[in-house]
């Protein structure tokens, strides 16, 4: 079979899959692209075709792009934005991206990034555009009907920055040459809420589904990884040839390299002459590169992500959901990690997990990251744990470390709501702390709140339905209300779209009527279901469970070996509730809520008394 029939089957297997979801409506993109590069002067050449299907059903008078690379000039917005969270001092120092600091500003004009258009035409007439930093605003000559396809053709030069930030040149820790993210003009999504044209300014960022042919002319010294299948490995080499194939590479000074790639949001690449290359063949459908240089990493360690890939993959797809590529790379370069179809750049072995299991958040469900970075750091974040734990057999508390960021996160004062914009907070350490550790948080107790083995089904309900979907936090809940039979929207509105806190205390004990009776406090503004176990001088334990009156359904027991006494719901708006056992209080030795940590209870000091008679 040829590799076109190839590439149209698993791209029709893969748009089915899609589009048998829910029924929310995608833009289609299909990019046709031709660069040459220019490794002297570092820049570069480009043609790009762009077939858009309007699949909305409004009427499009001007379309976006994105201008990445114009950021890396002096005076642009991601310069002064990082120019001013220097002023800003928090509990490290100063709160600018360190990557980042001031270097933009003091970039000379062979460093700095740009991307120029030359021309821009729709349907072979010439369109109207206008270059508003990193966003171009292209107004239509004829508007683009629903249900309708145009074809956009244009010719565009471009400067590759100074490695400043994910994407650049001559990175200073690896030496990496090329590290091509963020590098194409790239149209702009359209969906349900409108138009998304976001400034570059500091992170995420927003797709819209497509395929990619992608031709990259470059000096036949260099060796490429990134984004999509390579169409012509026998002309290439450097270990991407068949078994057994003799390399035949065309006469000149430069090679070129063609990547076709079906149903992705976005395409990356990198180039460097002294690249090692390793792969490994996972399974018949899927094949695990590595790219790396050496440097003071050593070697091993980054041929040592084949063999950790090769562990993790089943636990990941019985977890996490199936990985429909045929592959991925791991490839050195970047400024620490960052995740694109089918690939990441890390700047070491360290963060290639982590990038990784972006491909499910990032790359397969695809959220708006800029609204919904939780949605992206969290999981991704959340399910980086989980894959840990399975490769380390480790025991405890797989999120402890997140649970650890996100009570420092409260005690500084600085939380915003996970509602905030990425580019909007205030600090950078706010946007970290909450996007990554408070968004993992909240899958892990989200297991606490409809239980663990149902949450798991949860997540890969939400990866089943929504893959390729681009789905938002509403779309998430619904999933989880539908597999867990209870209202959540409780849980959103608190955690997500405040910052209002969790904080219960054991409050008092005593004997009446032959019973003992525990009275509960709730002290925190956020309302949660309450585990409290009791431990006796016996050894054994009971396990008092609360419902929360607002989630209209109970947990399921995850433990059977302890039996379990369920409660009438606790109404939030009552701060106190009592339960009660048949023991007697000389027999208790523990009392505590929430022994599996999962609560998020910002003071855990008053949710255990030891009583030592």
């Amino acid at each position: 079979m040829s590799n076109k029939i190839v590439f149209l089957v698993i791209n029709l297997f893969m748009c089915s899959g899609a589009f048998s979801q829910p029924d929310r409506w995608q833009q289609r993109v299909k990019y046709t692209m031709n660069i040459d590069m220019n490794v002297l002067n570092n820049r570069f050449a480009g043609k790009q075709k762009l077939e858009y299907t309007n699949n909305s059903p409004d009427t499009l008078a001007k379309v976006y792009y994105h201008l990445y690379f114009n950021a890396f000039q002096p005076g642009s917005m991601m310069d002064s934005r990082s120019r001013r969270q220097g002023t800003l001092i928090g509990g490290r120092g100063q709160d600018w991206d360190s990557r980042i600091k001031d270097r933009i500003q003091n970039l000379k004009p062979d460093e700095i990034g740009y991307q120029k258009i030359i021309s821009l035409k729709m349907n072979g007439r010439p369109q109207l555009f206008s270059v508003l930093e990193t966003i171009l605003e292209v107004k239509l000559d004829k508007p683009i009907l629903p249900r309708s396809k145009v074809v956009f053709e244009m010719d565009f030069e471009a400067q590759v920055p100074l490695q400043i930030r994910r994407s650049g040149r001559d990175n200073p820790t690896t030496k990496v040459r090329y590290s091509m993210s963020q590098w194409y003009p790239k149209l702009c999504e359209y969906d349900y809420e409108g138009w998304h044209p976001t400034p570059y300014v500091g992170r995420e960022f927003y797709g819209v589904w497509g395929d990619f042919d992608v031709s990259i002319t470059i000096d036949k010294k260099y060796i490429l990884g990134g984004t999509g299948y390579l169409q012509n490995p026998n002309q290439i080499g450097y270990g991407y040839e068949d078994k057994g194939a003799k390399v035949k590479r065309p006469p000149g000074d430069k090679l070129t390299w063609r990547f076709m790639a079906p149903n992705v949001h976005d395409f990356m690449w990198a180039a460097d002459p002294g690249y090692i290359h390793a792969s490994r063949k996972l399974k018949d459908s899927l094949t695990v590169h590595v790219l790396y240089k050496p440097t003071n990493e050593p070697s091993q360690d980054w041929e040592d992500l084949l063999t950790m890939a090769e562990k993790a993959l089943p636990f990941i797809e019985k977890t996490f959901g199936v990985y429909p590529y045929k592959q991925f790379s791991f490839i050195h370069g970047g400024d620490g990690g960052m995740e694109y179809p089918m690939a990441t750049l890390c700047i070491g072995p360290g963060a290639a997990l982590h990038e990784w299991m972006h491909s499910w958040y990032y790359g397969l469900l695809g959220t708006n990251e800029s609204l919904y970075s939780w949605m992206d750091e969290g999981f991704t974040q959340y399910a980086e744990e989980r894959v840990y734990t399975f490769l380390n057999n480790r025991t405890g508390f797989s999120q402890a470390d997140a649970y650890a960021g996100y009570y420092s996160l409260v005690k500084s004062g600085k939380e915003e709501p996970l509602t905030t914009h990425a580019d909007h907070y205030n600090t950078n350490a706010a946007y970290g702390a909450a996007s990554y550790l408070k968004g993992a948080v909240f899958v892990e107790q989200l297991g606490y709140i409809v239980g663990a083995p149902v949450r798991d089904k949860i997540l890969l309900e939400y990866y089943k339905q929504w893959r390729f979907k681009h789905p938002n936090a509403a779309d998430f809940f619904r999933i989880a209300e539908k597999v867990s039979d209870m209202k959540l929207d409780w849980y959103k509105e608190y955690w997500i779209n405040s910052t209002k806190t969790i904080n219960y205390g054991i409050d008092s004990l005593w004997e009446e009527g032959g019973n003992t009776k525990i009275r509960l406090s709730r002290i925190g503004l956020m309302p949660m279901p309450i585990d409290l176990q009791i431990t006796f001088k016996d050894g054994t334990k009971e396990l008092h469970y609360v419902p929360m009156n607002l989630m209209y359904g109970e947990k399921p027991a995850e433990d059977m070996s302890l039996p379990r006494k369920v409660y009438e719901p606790w109404k939030w708006t009552h701060s106190t509730y009592i339960i009660e056992t048949t023991r007697k209080l000389a027999d208790f030795t523990i009392v505590e809520i929430d022994p599996s940590l999962r609560l998020a209870d910002v003071e855990r000091q008053n949710n255990k008394l030891e009583l030592k008679w």
